[in-house]
C-alpha cells in the first residue's frame, strides 16, 4: 500500500478500544489504515513503537497565549489593544505568546489547542478583535489552534449580527462569559443575551462561573484584617462561591434549553450540581483541570510568597475530598473534558506575580494583586498519562477521551481527537515502560517561556516518545524537531456532543 509513514508494533489507544500489535498507515496526513502487519511500499518511513501505547494528539480547549493584559487583579481595561500582529513591549510580556506556548504543547503530546480571542468592555465588536488575533497567531505556531471568544460587551449588534459572521467567518462556535473579574463580568441579563443568541447559531457557550460580589466582599474584609498571604487567596473563595455560580448558571441554561460547559471546576459542590443536571438530561458540561486533580491548597503556603505560584481561579482546594471528587468526576463522565486552562504569568518579573508585592504587607504581599493562572500546557497529557493510566486510576480509554476525543467532539474538530480511518494524524507515541526512567520534573525540562512549574517534584513514569501532526513528527525523543509556521488554524463546526432538547420551562420560546 502506498504509506507516507506506517507506525509499526503499537498498543493503539481510542476512547473505546485497545488494538494490540497494531500499525497505522498515514497518507497526506491522514490516517488511512489501521491492522496488524500492513504492508507498505518500498521509501515509506516507518517508525517501530516497540509495542508502546499511541493515543491521539491531546487537544487542550482551554488556553491562553498572546493575551496582553491582565484582567485578574482588578485593573480596568477598556479596549483590546490593537497589535497587528506584533507581540508590544516583548521585554514587559510575562505570559506565553503562539510560539512559546505552542512549542510547549507538542513537547507534551498536545497537537492542536483553542484559545482565546478577548473583546475587552468598551468594544463595539468582536470582529476587530478576532482579525487582529489571528495576526498574532500566523506562522508562529508549531500545533494546530482555534480560537474562542471572549465576550465582555454583548451588545445587540454583537449578538445579533456579529456572532453569526464569527460562526459562517471564522468557524469559531464556542464562546466564553466570566462571571467574575471586574473587567469581564457579565450580568445574568447579559448571560441570558448571549445564550439566546448562542441556542439559534449551535454556539457552545464556556462559564467561568464564581460569585463575584462574594468573592469582593471576603476580599475586603480579609484585608482589613491583614489576611493578605497567598494561601488567603482561596479563603477568599470557598468552594460555596464557584458552587453557587454553577448552580445560578445552569438555571439559566435550562431556562434558555441551551447548552453550556462549566469551565475549570475545581469544588465537590460544583460538581455535584452539573452531575445532578446530566441525570436530569440537561446538556450540562464540566471542565476539571490537572492543577485541581494533583495539588492542594498547601502549595499556596510555601515560603512568605512562595505561594503566589499556585494562585489561579477558582483556588486549588484544601480538603482532599474536592480533589478525590475531581478523579471521580473524570471517572463517572461528570467532567466531559480536562484542560490545562494555561494561563501563565512569570514569577520573578514585577509585571508578574510580584505584583501581589508592590502594595504593602510584606513580606506576604496582597494576594488581591496577584496575576490569577498556572503554566500546565506541556505537563497536562503526561500528568494524566502518568498519574492516571499509570497509577491505575483512569484506563487507558477514559484518557484518551478527556484529554482528545471529547474536546473535539465538544468543539466541532471533526478530524481531531481519535484514530481512524479519515481522521489527521495527530498522534502520541509513549515510551515502552520497560524502558522508561522515572524522573522528577523541574521547570528547566519544559519549552514554555515562563519560570517555573507548579508540578515541580512530581514523578514523571512516562512522557511521549514522538508527537505528530497530521503525519509529521514534530516532537522526538525530548527535542521539538517541528517546523514554528506548521501550526494551521482549524475552522471548527458546531458541536458535535447532545444540544438544545426543545424542553421549555414555561410558555416562553426563543
Amino acid at each position: 500500500m502506498d504509506f507516507d509513514l506506517v507506525i509499526r508494533n503499537g498498543t493503539v489507544v481510542t476512547a473505546s478500544d485497545i488494538w494490540e500489535p497494531c500499525d497505522i498507515g498515514i497518507k497526506d496526513g491522514t490516517i488511512v489504515a489501521i491492522g496488524p502487519r500492513l504492508p507498505a511500499a518500498p521509501g515509506a518511513q516507518e517508525i517501530d513503537a516497540e509495542g508502546a501505547f499511541i493515543t491521539p494528539g491531546g487537544v487542550d480547549a482551554h488556553v491562553h497565549l498572546s493575551q496582553f493584559f491582565e484582567a485578574t487583579v482588578g485593573v480596568d481595561i477598556d479596549h483590546s489593544i490593537i497589535t497587528n500582529g506584533v507581540v508590544p513591549d516583548p521585554e514587559n510580556f510575562v505570559g506565553d505568546t503562539f510560539i512559546t506556548g505552542t512549542r510547549s504543547a507538542v513537547a507534551g503530546g498536545t497537537t492542536t489547542v483553542i484559545t482565546f480571542a478577548s473583546q475587552m468592555k468598551k468594544d463595539e465588536n468582536i470582529i476587530t478583535v478576532i482579525e487582529d488575533y489571528h495576526k498574532l497567531a500566523k506562522d508562529q505556531s508549531y500545533c494546530d489552534y482555534a480560537f474562542h471568544v471572549i465576550i465582555t460587551n454583548p451588545t445587540p449588534q454583537i449578538v445579533e449580527n456579529e456572532f453569526p459572521r464569527m460562526v459562517d467567518e471564522y468557524g469559531i462556535t464556542s464562546v466564553k462569559l466570566y462571571m467574575t473579574y471586574k473587567p469581564l463580568r457579565l450580568l445574568d441579563y447579559q448571560i441570558l443575551d448571549v445564550m439566546y443568541s448562542a441556542r439559534k447559531l449551535g454556539i457552545t457557550t464556556m462559564v467561568h462561573a464564581e460569585n463575584a460580589d462574594v468573592i469582593d466582599w471576603m476580599t475586603q474584609h480579609l484585608e482589613q484584617k491583614l489576611m493578605t498571604h497567598p494561601y488567603h487567596h482561596g479563603t477568599s473563595r470557598p468552594p460555596i462561591v464557584e458552587a453557587e455560580a454553577t448552580n445560578r448558571v445552569i438555571c439559566l441554561a435550562e431556562l434558555m434549553d441551551t447548552p453550556i460547559l462549566l469551565v475549570h471546576i475545581s469544588g465537590g459542590p460544583a460538581a455535584t450540581h452539573i452531575r445532578n443536571a446530566q441525570t436530569r438530561l440537561l446538556p450540562i458540561y464540566g471542565e476539571t483541570c490537572p492543577q485541581y486533580m494533583f495539588l492542594l491548597a498547601d502549595s499556596m503556603r510555601k515560603g512568605d510568597f512562595e505561594g503566589a505560584k499556585c494562585i489561579c481561579s477558582p483556588p486549588i482546594r484544601e480538603d482532599k475530598s474536592d480533589q478525590d471528587a475531581m478523579w471521580a468526576g473524570v471517572k463517572n463522565g461528570t467532567f466531559t473534558i480536562v484542560s490545562s486552562d494555561h494561563s501563565p504569568t512569570k514569577f520573578n518579573h514585577p509585571n508578574g506575580k510580584q505584583r501581589g508585592l508592590k502594595d504593602g504587607n510584606l513580606p506576604y504581599g496582597k494576594f488581591r494583586l496577584i496575576p490569577n493562572g498556572l503554566p500546565g500546557l506541556e505537563t497536562r497529557v503526561p500528568l494524566l498519562f502518568s498519574g492516571g493510566v499509570l497509577s491505575g486510576r483512569i484506563s487507558p480509554q477514559k484518557f484518551v477521551e478527556v484529554t482528545s476525543t471529547n474536546p473535539a467532539k465538544l468543539y466541532g474538530l471533526k478530524k481531531k481527537g481519535s484514530i481512524a480511518p479519515g481522521f489527521d494524524a495527530d498522534l502520541v507515541i509513549w515510551y515502552p515502560q520497560t524502558k522508561f526512567q522515572s524522573f522528577k520534573l523541574t521547570n528547566e525540562m519544559l519549552h514554555h517561556a515562563v519560570d517555573y512549574t507548579p508540578f515541580e517534584g512530581i514523578e514523571f513514569k512516562n512522557w511521549p516518545r514522538y508527537t505528530i501532526i497530521r503525519g509529521k513528527v514534530v516532537f522526538s525523543h525530548g527535542e521539538v524537531v517541528g517546523e514554528m509556521e506548521y501550526g494551521q488554524y482549524i475552522r471548527r463546526q458546531k458541536s458535535l456532543l447532545p444540544g438544545p432538547r426543545d424542553v421549555w420551562l414555561s410558555e416562553w420560546r426563543p
